[in-house]
């Protein structure tokens, strides 16, 4: 009862998603005596379900963030686990399965209204005692409440997407901690120790082309459409370990760590990609324009944000469907930065 106790208290104590679904998968873990428990995404791209992993645990090791090992890839498919595809179609409760050796493995689907884009996952050696049962059940209930409630504060009602708030909150925490650190680390992340000079962190501003000519055409509840789809194209082409945003209006911002130059391109050029290929209802073809830049822990937020604003801004002026990187626009003349403070930058 008392390490039950001391679970519950650490799990409502946290403000940040990272850091509770760490705590859920550490208590789930240690409760009901796991070899394994996950943190699943369940993300919808262009009407089919995936399973992404987001937070892992295992027997004598610590919880940590999981990453996606391709990054272009959404994940898997959830028909590779008919049980869970079974109880998602039917808003079940729900589902387990038992392999060949007698293993179990349990998924339970954290149900928001009809939705589900989170899932835990428990793998047991042995069969589950109606008392585990119980108690996994009052601490699935714990964090479904607890993350409903993060999300409220945290979220955009209409995306789903982490708000401006959000990120206010969490590129000051990314600046402060890279004062105290090479690498920029995620609560439950292992600390890197060996990044290369040239990783860096990155902030990426994203703008939906002529998205007032889809409202004025196509009315906003189809606007509102478009914006859904981008938003989970976003989720799909980007990092779990990267940070997604809605600003506003038709204005995203993304956060990406520890990723080389090049890399941050692919990523981006990607994404930019992904959304340019896409067939969007009733509009058809949709374009996005992106301005980026490094992050530096001796830069006002200000400052970075407006760095990339500037790059946005020499896309959308310069054909739009483009990824501009600011230091290359600056080193190449197309940028002239002429003077920066605390609190603006003029150019």
């Amino acid at each position: 009862m008392d390490s039950l106790l001391k679970h519950m208290v650490d799990m409502t104590g946290h403000r940040d998603h990272t850091m509770l679904d760490i705590s859920v998968i550490s208590a789930v873990q240690e409760l009901a005596n796991a070899s394994q428990t996950r943190v699943l995404t369940l993300a919808t791209v262009r009407g089919q379900v995936f399973v992404r992993p987001r937070a892992i645990i295992r027997a004598d090791q610590p919880a940590r963030m999981e990453d996606n090992p391709d990054p272009s890839s959404p994940g898997e498919p959830v028909t590779n686990y008919p049980p869970l595809a079974r109880c998602l179609a039917n808003h079940l409760a729900n589902a387990d399965e038992v392999n060949d050796s007698g293993g179990r493995t349990l998924w339970l689907p954290i149900w928001l209204g009809d939705k589900a884009d989170t899932c835990l996952e428990i793998v047991n050696p042995t069969p589950y005692t109606r008392e585990t049962v119980h108690v996994i059940g009052g601490i699935v209930s714990v964090y479904r409440n607890f993350q409903n409630l993060l999300d409220y504060s945290e979220r955009d009602s209409l995306t789903g997407l982490l708000n401006r708030k959000t990120f206010d909150d969490q590129l000051a925490k990314m600046l402060a901690a890279s004062t105290e650190q090479d690498s920029l680390t995620l609560p439950g992340e292992p600390e890197r120790r060996h990044h290369t000079q040239e990783e860096k962190q990155w902030l990426a501003v994203v703008d939906v082309d002529h998205f007032k000519l889809v409202n004025d055409r196509f009315g906003h509840l189809y606007g509102d459409e478009v914006l859904i789809l981008i938003a989970n194209l976003l989720t799909s082409s980007f990092r779990a370990q990267d940070r997604v945003f809605r600003f506003g209006g038709e204005e995203f911002v993304v956060l990406l760590r520890s990723t080389t130059l090049e890399n941050a391109k692919k990523i981006i050029d990607r994404f930019r990609m992904n959304v340019e290929s896409h067939d969007f209802p009733q509009v058809g073809k949709v374009t996005v324009s992106v301005g980026f830049v490094s992050i530096s822990a001796f830069e006002a937020p200000v400052i970075i944000l407006g760095r990339a604003d500037q790059a946005l801004y020499y896309a959308k002026s310069h054909g739009r469907n483009l990824a501009c990187h600011y230091d290359e626009l600056v080193s190449g003349g197309m940028l002239q930065k002429v003077e920066s403070n605390d609190t603006a930058e003029f150019f």
